[in-house]
């Protein structure tokens, strides 16, 4: 068998209604190409390689989960890239679908390197802690609503799906867990630049208990800064609102 390391954060998924369900989940969308991040003990893995007319690849960090995966599901061996899923080049060419009960400690990375691949990412159904899967998934308003919810939510939308209870993992985590999946807009949202939508998100929340007069004023100018809508703190913005402001923002 294998050892979990923590440093990892590592939490094997042993519940079969719930792999089921998760793969269920992921074939409701049609694919040809699919990556499977941390597949660890290929609780999940045993029913991907199932589905037939699919390029499957999966990436692995740990040198003794790739062994074991390889021994125990023989066809797997050249489909497994063994690295860390954060510094890989994109898998495929063209469109793909991405699947994982995600390592815990590197969740919100996995999802900026998903956003990283936008482009190409047609779907991707995994597994989070339940906080980190309901804060991807908030809307303006909730005390949950953070820079993840508008950063993922302004190119997905976001589909929270069910509950994983903690006895379905082994070890059985602190926390529960939640299933998402994300889905490219079928409108582009209109924004100035990526890369201005992404420092008025992490200004605006960064000092989110003061109004965004306050938190983003470097970012505009005066006359723009006296509209009503900076009388308003970070939460209460909706997605369409920062994109709106990005072409108000300073050259």
């Amino acid at each position: 068998m294998y050892t979990l390391k923590k440093s990892l954060g590592q939490h094997f998924l042993k519940d079969e209604n719930i792999c089921r369900k998760i793969v269920a989940a992921l074939q409701q969308k049609p694919f040809s190409q699919l990556l499977e991040v941390g597949p660890g003990g290929g609780a999940l893995t045993k029913y991907l390689l199932q589905i037939e007319n699919i390029d499957f690849k999966a990436v692995e960090l740990d040198h003794e989960k790739v062994e074991f995966l390889v021994k125990t599901f023989p066809g797997l061996g050249d489909k497994i890239i063994h690295r860390n899923f954060l510094g890989i080049e994109k898998p495929f060419e063209g469109r793909f679908t991405v699947i994982g009960n995600f390592p815990y400690n590197i969740s919100t990375q996995i999802l900026f390197k998903v956003l990283e691949w936008k482009d190409d990412v047609e779907c991707m159904t995994g597994m989070f802690q339940k906080e980190v899967a309901q804060r991807i998934a908030a809307k303006e308003g909730n005390k949950t609503y953070g820079v993840l919810s508008v950063l993922v939510q302004a190119f997905f939308e976001v589909e929270y799906l069910f509950d994983v209870n903690e006895k379905s993992f082994n070890p059985p985590p602190k926390v529960k867990s939640g299933v998402i999946r994300l889905l490219p807009k079928t409108k582009p949202l209109a924004m100035k630049s990526e890369k201005d939508l992404f420092l008025l998100v992490k200004t605006a929340f960064n000092q989110r208990r003061k109004t965004l007069r306050n938190a983003v004023k470097a970012l505009f100018n005066a006359a723009i800064l006296q509209e009503e809508l900076f009388s308003k703190r970070a939460e209460q913005l909706s997605v369409q609102q920062f994109a709106d402001l990005t072409f108000k923002m300073n050259n």
